[in-house]
């Protein structure tokens, strides 16, 4: 017997390595040292701080990969493994430097998991970090055919003095919500009961939809905040705190960024919520406190600032063609999220 009998081909690995390596050179920063295919990736920490901390953060794209999977379209959940990663990291004020992904198969697809590598460098490419190095791993009989999983890494550097801790946040403050681009990567678990439950294809195009179809619309990848939010923290927008709009939605993100002894009050008819989730809580009969429990519901990432602030950065996040709706205010409180819809409300 040989490892390719027992379902491992490392020749189709190698060759696999060097089909992507286009795709990873293309995210170089200057402070990367060497190249793909040693043991571990080589950075240099940039010049120009006094006192650098580096902040890290994991995730993953969740099962959304199995609407990926089913439309056999793998090009995006890359963009979301990333951004899952990178707008996390920036909620510190830090600016993402490099990534890395672990790719989980049952049998190497070259084809498919291109794709896949397309997308992850795309989504480096968006938050000018360096796809530094992964792991492909091919475990026979762990997945079933043409099934994958993705996790990501993320390492980034703030200084040590604009490090935002929620130290900065005063009452009175101000939330800014910044635009979803849809339902990103959480709730993916309702989202594939409501359709399947209700009989419904991903190819099904609802009137509310605009002549997309379900498939289309929920492969939308997450947005990535970080080139619009790291530039205006350097033309000197008054940024007190920020938050990353993930699983759990605002109820669970929002009051992770704020300091002790605060809550924020939620003006739940201040923004725009997207048609699909209307069609969602429609279809689904999913009450409001659980789809706010669940999804983004429109807000895909929060930044809060002084009362004097929120004319600017409105108009700064508009022109950078990402809407921005002042959504609530910061109040004394006990870390709540007040206003939103509570459990067993119509």
């Amino acid at each position: 017997m040989d490892y390719r009998e027992a379902g491992v081909d490392v020749e189709a690995g190698r060759a696999f390595v060097d089909r992507i390596r286009q795709q990873v050179n293309s995210t170089a920063r200057p402070e990367v040292l060497g190249g793909l295919g040693g043991f571990s990736g080589l950075f240099q920490l940039p010049v120009g701080y006094q006192e650098p901390v580096l902040v890290s953060g994991t995730d993953g794209v969740g099962t959304k990969l199995k609407l990926a999977q089913n439309l056999d379209r793998h090009d995006t959940v890359g963009i979301d493994l990333v951004a899952m990663c990178v707008n996390d990291v920036l909620t510190c004020g830090a600016e993402p430097l490099f990534f890395l992904d672990y790719l989980a198969t049952g049998q190497l697809n070259p084809d498919q998991l291109e794709q896949v590598v397309v997308g992850i460098a795309a989504g480096c490419r968006l938050a000018g970090c360096a796809l530094l190095g992964g792991e492909t791993a091919e475990m026979p009989g762990f997945y079933s055919p043409g099934e994958y999983d993705l996790a990501g890494f993320c390492v980034g550097i703030v200084e040590k003095s604009k490090l935002l801790d929620g130290s900065q946040v005063q009452v009175g403050d101000v939330a800014i919500g910044l635009a979803s681009q849809g339902v990103h990567s959480n709730g993916f678990s309702l989202v594939r009961k409501i359709v399947g439950d209700r009989g419904f294809a991903w190819g099904y195009r609802p009137e509310m939809l605009a002549g997309k179809s379900l498939g289309e619309v929920l492969l939308t990848p997450t947005q990535i905040y970080v080139r619009p939010v790291l530039a205006a923290l350097k033309q000197g927008l008054d940024i007190h705190a920020m938050a990353h709009i993930t699983g759990g939605g605002l109820p669970e993100n929002l009051p992770r960024c704020l300091g002790k002894d605060q809550a924020v009050k939620i003006n739940p008819g201040s923004w725009n919520i997207l048609p699909i989730f209307e069609w969602l809580a429609q279809t689904g009969n999913v009450p409001p406190s659980e789809m706010f429990n669940t999804f983004n519901m429109g807000i895909g990432f929060v930044v809060l600032v002084p009362p004097n602030q929120v004319t600017p950065t409105i108009q700064y996040f508009e022109s950078q063609m990402i809407p921005a709706y002042a959504i609530g205010e910061v109040i004394s409180g006990n870390g709540a999220l007040i206003g939103l819809p509570e459990e067993g409300s119509a």
